[in-house]
């Protein structure tokens, strides 16, 4: 048991799966073009049955070692579930889980130590950015509402009722067309628009959203300091433990010594 959890945490062992995962994500890209379907569909199938079998193996093999452990890891449960939808009947109403095979690249996220701090940064900024996400729905509420009072009855089509005018004010915010497509066409009824539109435009695009970057690089750079930390501490254990082991031969070589000179 101990011989297989050093394999399966060997750093070859990891790259091994790895890259496992990449030659998967290439096959699965491959099986969508009918023509290499035509000529190379069995062997396809072959590679990627293989290549799940592994995947299961490998899984197993963690649940072997880890026990219940294995289930305090989100990272192994994340492997878990990609590897789980993959076992499920692609065939009748369940056909649509096939494309689901796709997931399974997702590991690398939990693979790559650089993608998994990204990836832990996003989650920890979730509460921040939730707050933001409700300021900017509260935002756009209230510029919807002065939007349909205002443009509804020359601009039905953009600005008809809540709904449209929130759709109209997100293309605006995305920065997509707004001039052309929409500011100007109403600054031609309505001269003094834009001093409506402006202020929606700095108050989203420039504003909110980068409260939205600014939490994510936040988060990220907490997440990065933590696993610096986290290292740090354990090159701080290693090192105070080959301290200790150095002070116990120091003084078993000087107990030698005494035990000599008497």
């Amino acid at each position: 048991m101990e011989q297989l959890q050093r394999i399966i945490e060997s750093r070859r062992f990891e790259l091994a799966i790895t890259w496992l995962i990449v030659v998967n994500a290439v096959t699965l890209g491959l099986e969508t073009s009918p023509s290499l379907m035509a000529r190379f569909g069995a062997e396809l199938h072959l590679v990627d049955h293989v290549l799940l079998g592994v995947f299961v193996a490998e899984l197993l093999s963690k649940m072997l070692v880890y026990r219940l452990s294995f289930f305090r890891d989100p990272w192994r449960i994340f492997d878990l579930l990609v590897v789980g939808i993959s076992l499920l009947p692609a065939s009748g109403t369940l056909s649509i889980l096939r494309a689901l095979r796709v997931l399974r690249v997702l590991r690398l996220i939990s693979f790559i130590p650089s993608m998994r701090r990204v990836v832990g940064g996003l989650f920890a900024a979730l509460p921040s950015m939730a707050s933001i996400f409700l300021l900017l729905l509260l935002v756009f509420y209230v510029f919807s509402v002065m939007a349909t009072k205002l443009y509804s009855g020359t601009f039905p089509a953009m600005f008809g009722n809540v709904a449209a005018s929130a759709f109209t004010l997100f293309q605006i915010m995305t920065l997509e067309g707004w001039a052309g497509e929409v500011v100007r066409p109403v600054m031609e009824m309505h001269p003094h628009a834009w001093l409506f539109f402006i202020p929606f435009i700095l108050a989203t695009s420039f504003t909110v959203l980068n409260l939205f970057i600014g939490i994510i690089v936040s988060a990220m750079q907490s997440e990065h300091e933590a696993a610096l930390d986290a290292t740090q501490e354990q090159l701080q254990e290693e090192q105070g433990e080959i301290l200790r082991e150095l002070r116990e031969i120091r003084h078993e070589l000087a107990e030698l010594r005494r035990r000599r000179y008497e």
